[in-house]
């Protein structure tokens, strides 16, 4: 079974930076696209940015000023950094792992913006 695990989070000032990783289990990390999402309360999950496999990246509306997506195939683990952080990026933050009907996702980590 493939386990996809978020860290990375926590409380952070506004104006504040954080980079979340996302570590997937198995040998088929580097075929996955990964992405990372995010909910807040009371709102629909989106998407944040997405890495594919061959390194292809896209961005969520109005995401890529301040995001940006990485992934290092040798450790099995995407990366999304995240800068000038408002209290309006506070959430849960997904990842998944996709690849054609492989589709995992991860318990994700809270990320709270506040003074």
């Amino acid at each position: 079974q493939v386990q996809v695990v978020e860290s990375g989070g926590g409380l952070v000032q506004p104006g504040g930076s954080l980079r979340l990783s996302c570590t997937v289990s198995g040998s088929m990390f580097s075929v996955y696209n990964m992405g990372w999402y995010r909910q807040a309360p009371g709102k629909e999950r989106e998407l944040v940015a997405r890495i594919t496999g061959g390194g292809g990246i896209s961005y969520g509306h109005n995401m890529k000023e301040r995001f940006g997506v990485s992934r290092d195939n040798n450790r099995n683990t995407a990366y999304l950094q995240v800068n000038s952080l408002k209290p309006e990026d506070t959430a849960v933050y997904y990842c998944n792992a996709l690849f054609g009907v492989d589709d995992y996702w991860g318990p994700g980590t809270q990320v709270t913006v506040s003074s």
